[in-house]
């Protein structure tokens, strides 16, 4: 039998079973005890994961210090379903996890904190949903209720007992699979979006808007196992009716306007795999108007009058361009129809492009989302003649070692390398030694990231120094004057080390003698000294694979 746990004290903190999220051991007898240091308070868990071998592995936990007393037992579980919240009678908890001979699962994280006596803890409110009440002692009662359109599965209130346990857990608010929507304007959304519809579906919704009216589909996320889970959008209410559009997979569809007063929406998932689902809203217009275009995503927006012959303008956001439409758009009649001229503008961040104005901002593209995958994307910053370019990192984050930004000081790939980053080590700023820089962002076919946020601008050099060389991640400069002739040092924080050991010196044509130095973690080496750090390569970031690393560690002889 492997034997487990530990003790634990404090206003609050997080434990998990072994090996979390791996599989736990088999034949474990795990024991933990959770004290309160106010012994007027008592204990609330909360599980963030929980998944057990149903019937054979179980968690049991109880009241006190006392480890096995079945008269303390407040709950015992297995499988995945558990209670929201458990709450002590004293300031003592104890948990005891039995597993048996054979395969487990990944266990679960608990969450633990001190509240005060006679109270169940604060349960939360269900996503899409109400609640009333804001007590949480012995006798309370919460009630809850959901979003229009939503659908409540559960109790509608619950009260907390004698025993310092809720009656029930929170109900859920889910989006019902068979519905009719009368309401101007609303929201559409996949059964349990967005944490995946589930299999074996067969939906239909109903839109239903004033005679002489329209209804208006805007598609904000969509994401569907592609060529095997559906969603159809009918121009009526009958399964007969017209076909305005078919969507799979996992590209977001156009914006949709009805010829009539009534939408039928019909989605249809297969036995197997599900994604993410579909936030779709509507609203309904007249027949002398155009549907509300909204307002797009990294733009703003200029005109709220949507009637006939009226026109709005979109306009980009710094560092994004329009991917769809023009900047303004006008309601026109078109074949019969009272229409947009053109589709709804969208902006987006570009994969590469030439900039010439004296500042701006270089994004990744899908900013502020993540970058998509095998991208290869480049960007040249033009100056006029006589100045340099400096470019400062907002944000920046990437696959480490596979998602990869070069800086080069010249027009293009063949120009010296000024540096090159992934992870989310980067310098404060960079210089260019002329008016040029080139950036090349290259990502592979798998993860991504947030990416990055670059803002660049125009310098002139100073006739009589060097411009700011920057400091290193992890690392110190010594020295503030940037005369010619001037020199500037570095050092790096414990466990780095520099990557070149030479001074930085001003020369006579206003740069630096050499680049700014990194500050790097190694794979080994010899440590001297009677103290000093040792750290993983590329820490903090994650290390590379296949390394083998030694580090050597010298003291004074006769010391340990």
């Amino acid at each position: 039998v492997k034997t487990c746990g530990s003790s634990l004290q404090g206003p609050g903190g997080t434990f998990t079973s072994p090996n979390f999220p791996f599989q736990y051991d088999s034949n474990a007898q795990c024991v933990w005890v959770i004290t309160a240091i106010n012994t007027n308070k008592v204990i609330q868990i909360n599980f963030e994961e929980f998944d057990l071998e149903i019937g054979y592995d179980t968690l049991t936990i109880g009241d006190g210090g006392e480890v096995g007393d079945p008269k303390t037992v407040l709950q015992v579980l297995t499988g995945s379903f558990v209670p929201d919240l458990i709450v002590s009678m004293s300031n003592q908890m104890w948990l005891h996890l039995q597993t048996d001979e054979s395969v487990g699962s990944i266990g679960f994280k608990v969450n633990y904190k001190e509240i005060e006596k006679e109270s169940c803890g604060d349960p939360g409110t269900p996503l899409y949903g109400f609640r009333e009440g804001d007590g949480f002692s012995n006798r309370d009662v919460l009630r809850f209720e959901c979003q229009f359109g939503f659908e409540l599965i559960g109790e509608k209130s619950i009260i907390c007992q004698e025993n310092n346990q809720w009656s029930a857990n929170i109900p859920i608010c889910i989006f019902p699979c068979l519905s009719n929507f009368t309401a101007p304007m609303g929201t559409v959304l996949s059964p349990d979006y967005p944490e995946g519809y589930g299999n074996n579906l067969n939906c239909i919704w109903t839109i239903i808007s004033d005679p002489g009216s329209r209804i208006h589909l805007s598609f904000n996320d969509f994401d569907l196992e592609s060529q095997f889970d559906f969603l159809a959008v009918k121009d009526g209410d009958s399964p007969d009716s017209p076909v305005i559009g078919t969507f799979t997979g996992a590209e977001v569809p156009s914006h949709l306007t009805s010829n009539g007063h009534i939408l039928r929406l019909e989605f249809q998932a297969d036995h197997s795999m599900s994604g993410r689902g579909f936030n779709i809203t509507y609203n309904t217009f007249g027949h002398n108007e155009c549907p509300d275009p909204g307002v797009p995503i990294n733009a703003r927006r200029f005109g709220d009058n949507f009637q006939l012959g009226s026109s709005i303008s979109v306009i980009c956001e710094e560092g994004f361009i329009k991917t769809q439409g023009t900047e303004t758009i006008t309601c026109m009649l078109i074949d019969g129809k009272v229409m947009w001229s053109g589709p709804i503008p969208k902006c987006g961040a570009p994969c590469g492009g030439h900039f010439s104005s004296p500042s701006g901002v270089i994004l990744s593209p899908g900013w502020p989302g993540y970058y998509k995958d095998s991208l290869n994307c480049e960007w040249v910053i033009e100056a006029e003649p006589g100045h340099s370019i400096k470019i400062t990192f907002e944000r920046f984050q990437t696959e480490l070692n596979y998602d990869v930004l070069e800086v080069h000081d010249g027009p293009n790939l063949l120009s010296p390398l000024l540096g090159s980053y992934n992870g989310t080590q980067v310098p404060q700023f960079l210089f260019s030694s002329g008016n040029f820089i080139y950036l090349l962002f290259t990502t592979d076919n798998s993860r991504s990231n947030n990416g990055f946020k670059i803002h660049y601008e125009s310098v002139t050099v100073n006739t009589y120094s060097c411009l700011d060389p920057g400091i290193p991640v992890h690392g110190r400069r010594y020295g503030h004057d940037f005369s010619i002739g001037s020199t500037v040092s570095f050092s790096c924080d414990p466990g780095y080390r520099l990557s070149h050991e030479e001074p930085l010196l001003c020369e006579k044509n206003h740069w630096w003698s050499h680049p700014l130095p990194t500050c790097d973690a190694l794979c080994g080496g010899d440590v001297r000294g009677p103290s000093g750090t040792i750290l993983s390569p590329g820490y903090p970031d994650l290390y590379p694979n296949s390394l083998n690393c030694t580090w050597t560690v010298d003291v004074t002889h006769g010391k340990g």
